[in-house]
């Protein structure tokens, strides 16, 4: 007879227990899109040049996004999160591996964030009380605080779990779209869109397309793991489905294209380029959008944050299952904290943040392309939620791990190593979906000779 682990992150939410509603839903994913980290991700693009940047974000974010749908879905129809998922796919003990996964990306999310409003926080002292900037002599003492007084205020918003983290969401979102139409505003005073439009990449700075196409698909695919962990909430199915998918999609092409304009705009009327000048609190200092900007932008990274310390915070709780939510929420910001400080140490912030959104992109495209194949192929919508947790019981394999998912996720590791700077992949359509595509058919395959469902 099956013995069962004790876990409430196992214990499914009843449907009349459920009560997000459609506007929160979608709040949540425009307001998970409305920060600092999209903002960037727009400005590191324009070295596409425009057309093709916004080409490239609108197509690789729709198709990023539709596995977001697939594993709202998929939460909404078990009542877990996405981590207790994945014990389906991965195994029970399997499932700590893209439990690791998640943890590290978020962790690593919450510090892109961080590190931009603590730059925010540098700026106001700067601003208030003539403090160096970050780059001046003796400039590192107002990043250092920015990133502690950040710390304090992601305590604060995930005090009360998920219900704290739902009420940033709903104050913060009407907050942020108002400044966005300022800085929108402040851009266009100075350059028309026209001349944006008309910009010129210099060669030596062009990026390629499929580059492109990468960076944006792991910005997106970042959020697909924490799908579930809200859509769990909802009774709603098409709620689970539509919403995510609409409001992360306006808030990411919306976002991204203020960073987009931005950059270029400041490009334009400096006649410099510079992708490490895209963070928002260096585009709003540049614009002279003065205090009440930079506060903005602090906000912005407590919304973003909250639903990445809430993606991190239930991975860490499907690890150690007796590990209270709240608790796991606080271990997490504790983490990213010190993770915040690494760009001051190993060179500029936005060679940090590539190598950052490789590593996602290598991790995620298999993990997410297991999980959605396992559910919709292998078991055909369907998952025995009570099983979950159970050693011994059905998603517990071979000793709690399902090999055919390991060595998928081993073999779609290795497939982006090896092909993410090849020039067929660089130029053309990038490697993250080709690779995500080679692992849900390498697990289907596996699992058809290795496993029996």
């Amino acid at each position: 007879m099956a013995e069962k682990q004790s876990s409430s992150e196992i214990t499914p939410i009843p449907l009349n227990a459920r009560h997000t509603t459609r506007w929160d839903m979608f709040a949540t994913w425009v307001g998970a899109n409305a920060n600092n980290g999209t903002w960037f991700v727009g400005g590191v693009i324009a070295a596409c040049g425009f057309a093709v940047a916004m080409q490239v974000l609108v197509l690789s974010s729709a198709l990023s996004y539709l596995f977001l749908s697939l594993v709202g879905y998929i939460g909404y129809k078990t009542g877990v999160s996405t981590m207790t998922i994945a014990r389906a796919s991965f195994g029970e003990r399997g499932s700590y591996i893209p439990s690791l996964v998640n943890i590290t990306q978020f962790i690593g999310w919450t510090a892109v964030n961080t590190f931009i409003a603590a730059q925010s926080v540098s700026l106001l002292f700067h601003d208030l009380f003539k403090w160096p900037v970050w780059g001046q002599p003796n400039g590192e003492w107002g990043l250092i605080i920015g990133i502690l007084i950040m710390s304090i205020l992601h305590i604060i918003s995930v005090a009360s779990g998920s219900r704290s983290i739902q009420m940033i969401e709903r104050i913060g979102i009407i907050v942020v779209l108002i400044f966005v139409i300022w800085e929108s505003a402040a851009v266009f005073k100075t350059v028309s869109l026209s001349q944006i439009a008309h910009w010129s990449v210099p060669l030596k700075q062009k990026m390629a397309t499929g580059a492109a196409i990468d960076y944006v698909a792991a910005f997106n695919l970042a959020w697909v793991t924490a799908g579930a962990d809200f859509t769990r909430f909802t009774a709603d199915k098409h709620n689970s489905i539509l919403s995510p998918w609409l409001g992360a999609m306006v808030g990411v092409v919306w976002f991204a294209f203020i960073g987009l304009i931005s950059t270029i705009g400041i490009a334009i009327t400096s006649g410099v380029y510079d992708a490490n000048n895209s963070d928002p609190s260096t585009i709003a200092s540049k614009l002279g959008l003065g205090v009440i900007a930079l506060l903005v932008i602090i906000l912005t990274s407590m919304t973003a944050n909250a639903v990445n310390l809430l993606g991190a915070g239930s991975a860490l709780s499907n690890i150690f299952p007796k590990l209270r939510l709240k608790y796991s929420l606080w271990t997490v910001v504790a983490l990213a904290t010190l993770v915040t400080f690494i760009p001051m140490f190993v060179g500029s912030f936005l060679t940090t943040f590539e190598s950052f959104l490789d590593y996602v992109a290598m991790v995620l495209g298999p993990t997410i392309a297991i999980i959605c194949t396992d559910f919709y192929f292998i078991n055909h919508g369907n998952y025995h939620v009570t099983e979950f947790g159970k050693i011994n019981g059905e998603y517990w394999y071979r000793g709690g791990f399902n090999l055919s998912a390991i060595i998928t996720f081993v073999a779609g590791v290795a497939i982006f190593l090896a092909g993410h700077q090849l020039p067929i992949f660089v130029n053309t359509v990038g490697m993250t979906f080709i690779d995500m595509l080679f692992s849900a058919l390498l697990y289907a395959v596996l699992m058809r000779f290795l496993e029996r469902k």
